[in-house]
């Protein structure tokens, strides 16, 4: 057992590292992530994946690796936050590929984009003709931004002169056959109107509903097991 105690605290310093290092730099960096921070996610996973089997690496050389690597990219962080100019080179810049309904075939050259890929990309934005776009742009994390022709584009609210309404969001108030009581409270709602709401759709028991949610002045969504 003695073999396992370095690798623990290895593994368990790392761990903490790591998670550390994804608060400091920010969820943007998780949401929003760019060829560069990708590989240097994989960079800094592989360094500390190599040191823990390193039996000549302890866990200050661990500490060691992951702060440098770690401070250099908050470092590359700072340097794209204060200085704008810095962008372009450091986190790619978004390129149009289809500008007024004509492929830019320039620009998808220059990004190595052939037309599948674009296809693709378009289909994930329910895309699935190029007579449809007016403009797409490929993002610097890779996905692509589309603007559709007039024709195609969905009507508002706006568009066909109705008057504007009340955005309402759903609340979770069972998930897993147990009531969520933080939102009951937060919506002002008791138990005994959820339990009655459920026997108006034919659930007597909480562990009879595996999720419902509830949106003001709608019906309460029920999901049974």
């Amino acid at each position: 057992m003695d073999q396992f105690s370095p690798m623990f605290l290895e593994t368990l310093f790392g761990f903490v590292c790591l998670f550390a290092i994804t608060k400091i730099l920010g969820k943007t960096s998780i949401n929003q992530i760019t060829p560069f921070d990708f590989v240097s996610a994989l960079i800094l996973g592989e360094l500390v994946g190599n040191a823990l089997f390193d039996k000549n690496a302890g866990i200050l050389d661990i500490g060691f690796v992951i702060i440098l690597w770690g401070g250099l990219l908050l470092i590359v962080e700072i340097i794209t936050q204060k200085f704008k100019g810095s962008r372009g080179f450091l986190e790619g810049k978004p390129a149009i590929v289809i500008q007024n309904g004509q492929l830019v075939r320039e620009v998808m050259k220059k990004n190595r984009l052939d037309v599948n890929q674009l296809q693709h990309l378009l289909r994930e934005k329910n895309v699935f003709t190029m007579k449809e776009v007016q403009f797409a742009i490929l993002e610097t994390n890779g996905t692509v931004s589309v603007l559709k022709k007039s024709d195609y584009q969905t009507p508002t609210r706006q568009d066909i002169n109705l008057a504007p309404q009340e955005v309402k969001l759903a609340t979770t108030l069972i998930n897993d056959g147990e009531i969520i009581y933080d939102n009951l409270q937060e919506l002002d709602l008791t138990e005994e109107w959820l339990l009655e709401e459920m026997v108006k759709q034919g659930y007597t028991h909480v562990k009879d509903v595996f999720y419902a949610e509830y949106t003001k002045g709608n019906k309460l969504f029920l999901l049974p097991f």
